[in-house]
């Protein structure tokens, strides 16, 4: 039996509520459990330098985790003067899955940034950020459209992600924190709408596994995040 008496492929309660943030573009608060991320989307009328001139736009993120979002206090990485390399990380992984669906010339020369901001960590803060951060971008782009700044909304899919992992010897899906920490295998898939494959990271931390247990956790994700897409519908709807 799973620490939260799941099934094995069964999610959390998962909510995506739009229009949190007043004066941003698009913002998404999403809760997987009793993991949330605030996701804002911010429009600036330029790209990044290195891109200028190019015609075509850029997204990117920034990802960061309150100092009690957690257990105990954890110091805001800006008075350390740097970012960990698990933040770079993150907010790279969620600017490579938005960037995989989206039509960067349709934007023109400028740029969208996401903030990913966890409020509450109990597991999967990457996931819950990549699956919000979709919505938000999209009502980032939706406003755009309704100022006639582009001529559509240049999404080619929608994009999620969730967590699976193998724990007592069984995949499991959505691992939340107690069942991630004792996890034998903690994996992370970024899955379109359409089914293709993002990213997959996937670590052997207690326990190598085998490709029969990567495909396992591939089924138990791909059903998942079909959930989830379902959920980015039903909340733009």
């Amino acid at each position: 039996m799973r620490p939260s008496k799941r099934a094995p492929d069964e999610l959390r309660p998962v909510t995506l509520e739009r229009n949190v943030a007043r004066f941003a573009e698009g913002s998404c608060l999403v809760k997987f459990g009793d993991t949330h991320v605030l996701c804002t989307a911010s429009l600036e009328d330029k790209p990044p330098q290195w891109l200028r001139g190019q015609g075509r736009g850029w997204i990117t993120a920034e990802y960061s985790m309150l100092p009690r979002a957690t257990q105990t206090r954890c110091k805001r990485e800006v008075t350390a003067g740097r970012q960990s390399g698990r933040t770079q990380e993150i907010q790279r992984l969620i600017g490579r899955s938005l960037r995989a669906v989206t039509d960067l010339q349709a934007i023109g020369e400028r740029q969208i940034t996401i903030d990913c901001d966890v409020l509450q960590a109990d597991g999967g803060t990457r996931t819950a950020a990549i699956t919000g951060a979709w919505v938000a971008l999209r009502d980032c782009l939706k406003w755009m459209h309704g100022r006639s700044i582009i001529k559509d909304i240049p999404l080619r899919d929608h994009v999620a992600a969730v967590s699976c992992g193998m724990s007592s010897g069984q995949a499991v899906l959505d691992l939340d924190y107690a069942e991630d920490v004792a996890a034998e295998t903690d994996a992370n898939f970024v899955i379109t709408g359409a089914g293709s494959l993002v990213e997959v990271q996937a670590t052997a931390e207690a326990a190598v596994f085998g490709e029969a247990d990567l495909v396992t956790m591939l089924g138990l994700a791909r059903a998942g995040i079909a959930r989830l897409i379902e959920l980015q519908k039903q909340a733009i709807a």
